[in-house]
């Protein structure tokens, strides 16, 4: 077998058992949240209530198995086969849910999680990402991006509150995305610093702090989001979406990475981007009608 060939036999594997142990800990991770009581937005006190069942415990083992297998899938594959690959895990959380539940999966949230990846993996495919560029230095200005995706976060919370059902769903699960594509572009630039300046060398900055506070903080709103959630798929296609969309514009912003920008290359981008968002949509409505169901059923 050629070299590519195992790479590839090697990656792809890696990836798609990634996304799966990804999907699993959600569904895992939801229906522990629906086993506590209800608490507000941003309260610890919902990860002491977690904490103290064991099934929860677990998935945090089945989220560090998929982050494991994701970096053996990365060494070893593109970052544009690898990301695409990873998306399944919307389709992978629904049939884990559906399963735990004892219920059928529905056909049309099964249609909007297939049009959520396709659209994802297609941005990611035509938009190439690439790492060539000028990487992260002090006369970075970082402020414009970062003010604007800390409104978006805080937007999204003050949302949440104020709002009931897939309204509440969608705007936790958008603040989750942002936050961890946020900690996930931080993460590249700590690791710049490791790999230039020493293993001393990322302390001396504030960027590892900042990740040290926002990683619990966006764990912490994926708990509330799967609380407040029926149905997994519509807050685990907005996270999954949102998180290497906001690491890219990082990518691009932060550390001079490029993206295509051939006339060809941004339509295609931005007909995957309405597919993506369709896809969305189509999950947020089903996932509405069929709590309404659920409720009228049990009423």
């Amino acid at each position: 077998m050629s070299s590519t060939g195992t790479m590839l036999g090697i990656a792809v594997p890696a990836a798609v058992l990634g996304a799966a142990g990804f999907g699993l800990a959600s569904a895992v991770q939801q229906r522990a949240t629906k086993q506590v009581p209800t608490s507000r937005t941003l309260d610890p006190r919902l990860l002491w209530d977690l904490v103290r069942k064991p099934v929860w415990l677990l998935s945090i083992g089945t989220v560090l198995a998929g982050l494991s297998l994701q970096m053996v899938a990365l060494a070893f594959g593109p970052l544009v086969l690898v990301q695409p690959l990873l998306v399944t895990s919307v389709l992978f959380g629904a049939v884990f849910a559906a399963g735990m539940a004892h219920r059928r999966l529905d056909r049309v949230l099964v249609l909007g999680a297939l049009a959520v990846m396709a659209g994802l993996a297609a941005f990611l495919l035509l938009a190439r990402p690439v790492g060539e560029g000028t990487g992260f230095t002090g006369a970075t200005d970082v402020r414009p991006l970062a003010v604007a995706l800390a409104l978006v976060v805080l937007a999204c919370v003050l949302t949440a509150n104020r709002f009931p059902g897939e309204v509440r769903v969608l705007a936790l699960a958008l603040a989750t995305g942002v936050l961890y594509g946020v900690t996930a572009g931080l993460i590249k630039v700590v690791a710049e610093q490791l790999r230039h300046g020493g293993i001393a060398e990322p302390f001396t900055h504030p960027t590892l702090y900042v990740v040290c506070a926002l990683g619990p903080v966006g764990f912490l709103l994926s708990q509330n989001t799967f609380q407040q959630g029926r149905f997994i798929s519509p807050a685990l296609a907005v996270i999954t979406a949102a998180d290497p969309l906001v690491g890219m514009a990082i990518g691009v912003s932060w550390l001079g990475e490029r993206v295509e920008t051939a006339p060809g290359a941004v339509a295609g981008q931005v007909l995957a981007g309405l597919v993506l968002m369709a896809g969305i949509w189509v999950l947020t409505h089903r996932g509405e009608h069929l709590r309404r169901a659920i409720e009228e059923g049990a009423g």
